[in-house]
């Protein structure tokens, strides 16, 4: 499993199955029985003490509940990373805790302690407080986690927002099915602590594999239990409940595939959008035919708002109409 650099991945399943445990992994808490873990070119598996400080570096993290000092105000919770890793004097991280505080929509609760504020606020103060070190990895525990439907659907914008403006590399951990539906430029999961498959969005969202379409509605009947898997005879069970007209316990399947979000107007355009576009072009005679159909349906979506985006300007200015697309180069993945 490779995150392609820049772009937004989510990774999805079952409690239990292993997703906590890869995110310490990843970040060198745990160490792999065996296997290999290369950031940024090393492997953390087997390097130094001092290589993996410097690693760390590299990361924002934001957990679950915030992970905020309860007797800190959002000011120095924010500012701690900076006081602690770096000689920066304390205008110059008055200053970046700022902008990373106007960044997550905060400015004027600076001064609040965390009980003081809601859990989307000290979730929005924990993803400052990962920000203000420049990480070009940021890793996302259960954003959703104890938010309502509507302040995840914030978050999950202000996600896409900070990929368009720092242009990191996004991991996100979530059982949010809508989540996943709307914001990753890739998805993959895991099912008895091995990888099902990992790929581009539109691999997982149109899978036949059965614990993929269970886990994506949320349905009883699969191969997924109330202790992650079960045996073939609960299946049968199950399964004859449903044939005899008993409900699945899910919501009705989604057919096709939902747009994905996009950055707020005024925000720079996501660079991950061109690179990606390059990748799966690349490697779409891979994927499976349903899959292919989806891609190309979105790259071709793509391309007819670039044409009327441009068009627009173009008349905006009081130039000609050119239904040609300027060419941009496309950095390398």
């Amino acid at each position: 499993m490779t995150l392609p650099p820049g772009e937004v991945s989510a990774l999805l399943g079952p409690s239990g199955t292993g997703k906590s445990v890869f995110l310490k992994s990843l970040i060198g808490l745990l160490r792999p029985e065996r296997g290999s873990i290369y950031i940024d070119g090393t492997d953390i598996t087997t390097c130094s003490n001092k290589e993996l400080y410097e690693i760390r570096k590299l990361f924002g993290v934001l957990f679950q509940d915030g992970a905020l000092f309860g007797s800190m105000h959002l000011f120095d919770n924010v500012a701690f990373p900076l006081r602690e890793h770096t000689k920066k004097s304390e205008s110059e991280i008055k200053k970046i805790v700022m902008e990373k505080m106007e960044m997550v929509g905060l400015l004027g609760a600076e001064f609040k302690l965390p009980g003081e504020i809601s859990g989307g606020m000290r979730k929005r103060a924990g993803l400052a407080r990962a920000l203000v070190l420049d990480p070009q990895i940021i890793l996302v525990d259960e954003p959703d986690s104890g938010l309502d439907p509507v302040r995840t659907t914030y978050l999950s914008q202000l996600l896409i927002d900070i990929n368009a403006q720092i242009d990191a590399t996004i991991l996100i951990v979530t059982h949010n099915i809508n989540l996943a539906r709307t914001v990753p430029d890739n998805i993959g999961m895991l099912f008895r602590r091995q990888l099902v498959m990992f790929g581009p969005r539109e691999v997982l969202l149109t899978s036949d594999e059965p614990v993929v379409k269970q886990f994506l509605n949320g349905r009883m009947i699969g191969p997924i239990g109330m202790s992650e898997e079960k045996d073939e005879a609960q299946m049968a069970r199950e399964q004859a409940m449903v044939d005899a007209g008993h409900h699945h316990g899910g919501a009705e399947e989604i057919e096709g595939i939902i747009p994905q979000m996009k950055a707020q107007p005024g925000m720079p355009v996501r660079q991950a959008v061109h690179r990606r576009k390059q990748r799966v072009r690349e490697i779409m005679h891979t994927l499976p035919h349903a899959a292919q159909v989806a891609i190309q349906e979105s790259l071709d979506e793509n391309d007819d708002t670039q044409v009327m985006s441009y068009n627009t300007a173009q008349l905006s200015q009081g130039g000609p109409y050119d239904a040609t697309v300027p060419h941009h180069q496309t950095p390398n993945a």
